[in-house]
């Protein structure tokens, strides 16, 4: 007889069923809500900052509605598990608070899952991490990135990013080629940023790149991206801390509708390609 593969054995420790051509995704889901019968039926709440196009925004069509990868991601996960999702809309650094304040049942809203903000909650991944570089239309300040071209510029970001002591953390070596270190303009929310660049206020601002692709869109005769940055994050959804069965089940569920595709799906329905899904991992 065979011996299980490794993978299967991963899987069979971590208590994960797999979907295989023997098993669906309907019927994974089926054995993981049995496993977790706490969330069938019920009502959660996603914590979210919708100012994100293709990850989570607002229907322009009905502003009552929000859209995007991480919108329906997280419904698949639901529709696993058994429970439907409400929405609570904050500034991105009101994020975790939320969460830890009970306000909201888990976040899932392009937030990077870095040891820091696992202090706050447990997370688990599922999206590989590039940054855009936006800049001013034909980068006149040859801007190329967190790196000493910004010294002597106006970075805008928003508060709570990771960019931020990124940024912060090319002051010395802007110091040592004897250049001003470069001046961050905080914002909590990515339209300001925008416009900050647009009104001249700000030369550079760094966020996901499907974030920054989005705004060149919106003004292709004035913004560039002056290139893309490997972080050395992944984008995760958080869950409390104190909330091992919900970490579990979701972990569960995640790695189920992966392993069905339906991720890559939902990656390329929203304009991402399909090598930014990252195999579920914890980070706490």
């Amino acid at each position: 007889m065979k011996r299980p593969s490794t993978l299967i054995l991963s899987a069979m420790l971590l208590g994960i069923p797999l979907v295989s051509s023997a098993a669906s995704l309907a019927s994974v889901c089926n054995a993981l809500q049995h496993k977790y019968p706490e969330f069938r039926g019920k009502t959660l709440t996603q914590a979210l900052t919708p100012y994100t196009p293709g990850y989570e925004s607002l229907n322009p069509k009905n502003p009552t509605q929000y859209m995007g990868f991480d919108i329906d991601l997280a419904k698949s996960i639901g529709d696993c598990l058994g429970f439907k999702i409400r929405y609570k809309p904050v500034a991105f650094d009101a994020l975790l608070p939320t969460l830890q304040a009970g306000r909201a049942s888990f976040v899932m809203s392009d937030i990077y899952a870095t040891k820091e903000r696992a202090r706050a909650a447990n997370f688990i991944t599922y999206a590989k991490v590039f940054d855009g570089t936006l800049v001013a239309k034909g980068n006149p300040l040859k801007i190329t990135g967190i790196n000493t071209s910004l010294c002597g510029h106006t970075v805008a970001e928003n508060t709570g990013f990771v960019e931020v002591p990124l940024v912060q953390g090319v002051a010395k070596k802007c110091v040592a080629v004897k250049k001003p270190a470069p001046r961050i303009l905080l914002f909590d929310n990515n339209a300001d940023c925008f416009e900050s660049l647009l009104t001249g206020r700000a030369n550079a601002y760094f966020n996901d790149a499907n974030t920054i692709n989005h705004a060149v869109a919106a003004n292709p005769n004035k913004l560039m991206n002056a290139g893309n940055m490997r972080l050395p994050f992944y984008v995760g959804l958080a869950v409390p801390k104190d909330n091992g069965t919900m970490l579990n089940a979701f972990k569960g569920a995640l790695t189920a509708v992966q392993k069905a595709g339906s991720e890559k799906k939902l990656l390329v329905k929203w304009g991402f390609p399909k090598t930014l899904q990252q195999t579920p991992q914890v980070i706490r």
